[in-house]
């Protein structure tokens, strides 16, 4: 009997626009590529869905009502959200591009554009970010994670975390600030959809949290979102 194949979670796109002609355009062919897209017109609800829900790319555009695209990037790189951000504006001034990158976003396209050339940034922007270790080390608490060494040190002393363990972490910290669920978990750091039970998740987050939390039962750094996953806020 063939053993089945893992089915794979699309990568999700979060789409602030706020044109309705555009984002149809848009959220049509992107979901003809497969991906997933969430689309919102307003920086606010932007911001609150980036922070809340877990995105693989944000599509960001400048001129949003509420809170503009830079005021959104800058708010969601001060929290700490690391995934790519990739800007459109109908600005042709140097100088607002030059804005958005010091703002912490990833690459930017100027309306109008062809979508051919929005596909291949992302697809760039995609095998720049694709997962792994980051490098030199990373310091939350009283916890330092060496990730060329693949070592965990709290209060400065060597921490037994076995290789699965440290690659959840390092999802974690890869994703600090954001919800992640424990489907998309699953399939990112075990490489399966949620074939067996998602208490999987859980009974690694725990071993997690009683070696690096200094009160594992009211946890500081890898805190549970009721009914939908973790986030990492270290």
């Amino acid at each position: 009997m063939t053993e089945a194949q893992p089915v794979r979670v699309p990568r999700r796109i979060l789409l602030a626009e706020d044109e309705p002609s555009l984002v149809r355009t848009l959220r049509d062919r992107l979901t003809a590529e497969g991906y997933q897209v969430e689309t919102t017109g307003d920086g606010e609800m932007a911001l609150s869905r980036a922070l809340e829900a877990s995105f693989d790319l944000i599509l960001l555009d400048v001129m949003l009502p509420g809170q503009d695209g830079f005021e959104v990037c800058r708010e969601l790189r001060s929290r700490g959200l690391q995934i790519p951000i990739l800007m459109l504006t109908a600005r042709g001034q140097v100088v607002d591009r030059v804005v958005g990158l010091k703002l912490g976003a990833d690459d930017y396209v100027t309306k109008p554009f062809e979508m051919i050339e929005l596909l291949a940034r992302i697809e760039a922007l995609f095998r720049r970010f694709r997962p792994a270790a980051p490098p030199g080390t990373y310091a939350f608490g009283d916890v330092r994670v060496d990730f060329r060494r693949a070592e965990v040190f709290r209060g400065g002393e060597l921490v037994a975390v076995p290789a699965l363990e440290f690659k959840l972490l390092a999802y974690f910290i890869q994703n600090r600030g954001a919800l992640l669920t424990r489907d998309e978990v699953l399939d990112k750091v075990w490489g399966y959809d949620a074939m067996p039970t998602t208490r999987t998740v859980d009974v690694h987050v725990a071993s997690l949290r009683q070696k690096l939390e200094r009160n594992p039962s009211h946890p500081e750094f890898i805190l549970t979102v009721h009914r939908r996953g973790y986030r990492f806020v270290g």
